[in-house]
């Protein structure tokens, strides 16, 4: 894992402002975002919140989002 990944994972959550992702399906299917520092995100499954997010740093987050947006996931 690289210094900026490791950084991301290291970074305390238990703060974090979640919020549902505008993309979460009607059937309660959500997934939850949280802002972190430099534009990253942490991402988890509303259903499980005690699980571990998986965190984005501000280019993968746009990346995935641009996927998402053009259809590719």
């Amino acid at each position: 894992m690289n210094d900026a990944k490791a950084e991301l994972y290291a970074f305390d959550l238990s703060t974090a402002v979640w919020r549902k992702a505008t993309a979460s399906g009607p059937e309660h299917d959500c997934v939850e975002v949280a802002e972190m520092p430099g534009g990253a995100r942490a991402v988890r499954d509303s259903k499980n919140p005690d699980r571990d997010p998986l965190r984005f740093t501000a280019t993968e987050w746009a990346a995935f989002r641009q996927g998402v947006t053009a259809g590719e996931l």
